[in-house]
């Protein structure tokens, strides 16, 4: 949730966040007044229990003779401080409803509109040409014996597959990769949870609009399958006071993924570049919200490096505020160049969410102060971003594909293939 503080000292820096969103402004003024509402029930029904609580002690402390006449104005006092904390809960329950329309709030320079309204901040390498006809993925991958659609879809059903003999020592070489490219940067490897609770996917955001693209195990269960390591690794510190007196705190989060992809029936049904089921590598970090917007920048050229690294052509852009998702206040993508489509495709996303996450979450830091007195508790900002992820194969393929259907190792992945400098077609 947005800082309550915010809401209501700069209500209308909210109001032009939500603007910008594509967002109704009138949500501003009714969480304000929901607030409002919630404080003020909350306020009557503490003032009834405090009296409560002096009659009490009077009763108490009244003759044998009196007490008796004092039993139905107990109960009577008992009856109004029940029914006044039955309205704080409904006020507060209204008010928590209310302040959940309200995304995080953008930071200065993020473009308003939707998905098409993006800002393209540069482009790196050149598009590769060739001088055959191209091969989309999946028939280079079929032609490498490294991709099975057809068998996935006879197992689990469409968008599934296979990633078979060069395929999978690609995904895992790519892992690996990127792995080492964390560790070498601070960050602690971790095997995360792919089932969390339904209140560690709503604190992380993923149960607003696109909860529609979220499995959920009902019944006995009430677990969730996440979309991104993200989840769990916000949820890690839930309800924690963490210690940032050393520099942030950032995790590599390596994980099985599954998303329903709901609303996206007739979308990229070919190959694996949209599909139910991938392995990511995803950096998670919990730091200050005054080192928030450096540490985005680090997460952007760690991905870059990477990309850099494997020889392939992309653009990063500043997301526009309709595209961000609730939790995030600036999110940079980063898209390669897929030769048969002609088109940048996104590999990398990467969000600063401020403090949003860690106010649902409850995760603090308490800062450092000039004197011996504790500084006041404060919420961290937390942000996110892959290092590497199932669908960089698609444009790894696609870049770097000769006339025979082989596919150039690049030279920074070939340590993690053995030494493999050319994939070669299967008989």
């Amino acid at each position: 949730m947005i800082d309550l503080a915010l809401l209501r000292d700069q209500p209308d820096l909210v109001r032009r966040s939500q603007a910008a969103r594509g967002n109704d402004e009138a949500t501003v003024d009714a969480a304000i007044e929901a607030d409002r509402s919630r404080r003020s029930a909350l306020t009557a029904f503490e003032d009834l229990r405090a009296e409560q609580n002096a009659f009490g002690k009077q009763v108490a402390k009244a003759p044998k003779d009196e007490k008796a006449a004092l039993v139905a104005q107990v109960k009577e006092l008992a009856e109004r401080v029940k029914q006044a904390q039955q309205a704080s809960n409904e006020a507060s329950d209204a008010a928590a409803s209310a302040l959940g329309r309200i995304e995080n709030v953008i930071i200065d320079g993020v473009p308003a509109g939707g998905e098409a309204d993006f800002v393209e901040l540069r482009r790196v390498g050149e598009a590769p040409t060739f001088d055959f006809e191209a091969r989309d993925h999946l028939e280079i991958g079929e032609i490498l014996g490294a991709i099975d659609m057809e068998r996935g879809a006879k197992v689990s059903g469409s968008r599934f597959y296979f990633l078979r003999g060069i395929g999978a020592r690609l995904e895992i070489a790519l892992m690996n990769m990127a792995l080492d490219k964390a560790l070498q940067n601070g960050f602690v490897p971790m095997i995360t949870p792919t089932l969390v609770r339904p209140e560690i996917m709503q604190g992380t955001g993923f149960l607003g609009e696109h909860a529609d693209e979220v499995y959920h195990l009902d019944k006995e269960d009430d677990l969730y399958l996440v979309g991104t390591s993200e989840v769990a690794l916000a949820g890690y510190h839930k309800d924690e006071i963490v210690d940032l007196s050393d520099g942030a705190l950032r995790y590599a989060g390596w994980s099985t993924c599954y998303r329903r992809e709901a609303g996206s029936y007739g979308k990229d049904t070919r190959g694996i570049i949209r599909v139910h089921q991938f392995n990511k590598l995803e950096m998670f970090v919990y730091t200050t919200l005054e080192d928030a917007e450096a540490e985005h920048l680090r997460l952007v050229a760690l991905q870059e490096e990477m990309l850099t690294s494997l020889g392939l052509s992309y653009r990063v852009i500043d997301v526009a505020a309709g595209d961000l998702g609730s939790s995030a206040a600036r999110k940079f993508d980063i898209e390669a160049w897929v030769p048969t489509q002609g088109a940048f495709r996104e590999l990398t996303s990467t969000s600063n969410c401020t403090t949003f996450q860690a106010r649902r979450l409850d995760v603090r830091h308490r800062p450092a102060t000039d004197d011996d007195a504790p500084a006041k508790t404060q919420h961290v900002a937390t942000l996110n971003g892959t290092l590497a992820t199932t669908r960089w194969i698609v444009a790894l393929l696609e870049t770097h594909q000769q006339a025979d259907g082989s596919v150039i190792v690049p030279e920074a992945l070939r340590p993690y293939l053995g030494g493999l400098e050319v994939l070669e077609p299967q008989a």
